[in-house]
């Protein structure tokens, strides 16, 4: 994979990715793990929460529209647990229409990805999300 990222960039970071869509789902996993990240990963929101409380993630990365209990459900419990307010989220939707990006991020979303994602573009859009976290800023500077 091209990236001006070094390819350990994410090593040690436990990564949550919660997609219903297969191909998307296995996209994330893939790059993500390529980059050295631990993809814990869930096919419904009710599922994915489980999966944040339980492994504290350094971010999610989050589908909209899902069964069981949707994006927009998961940033709202995300949002009233203390434990988990800080925890960055990223949406991701294949319905990217005006005013999306605003109503994401009003919810509580640090950002948002619009889908199909591409495993050639994929990290480095989800990096430049990231890079104005300041926590995550030096650790995803890109490599000189």
């Amino acid at each position: 994979m091209s990236s001006e990222f070094a390819s350990d960039v994410l090593h040690e970071w436990v990564v949550v990715v919660i997609d219903d869509e297969p191909d998307s789902l296995e996209v994330a996993q893939l790059v993500l793990e390529y980059y050295g990240a631990d993809v814990k990963t869930a096919v419904n929101g009710a599922d994915g929460l489980a999966a944040i409380r339980q492994y504290r993630p350094r971010f999610v990365v989050c589908d909209i529209s899902m069964p069981v209990l949707d994006g927009w459900g998961v940033i709202r419990e995300m949002q009233h647990d203390p434990a988990l307010t800080h925890i960055p989220a990223i949406a991701l939707t294949a319905h990217a229409m005006v005013g999306d990006r605003e109503r994401a991020l009003s919810a509580g979303f640090h950002s948002y990805l619009p889908k199909p994602l591409t495993p050639a573009t994929f990290i480095n859009d989800l990096f430049r999300l990231l890079v104005d976290i300041p926590e995550f800023k030096i650790a995803l500077s890109p490599r000189s």
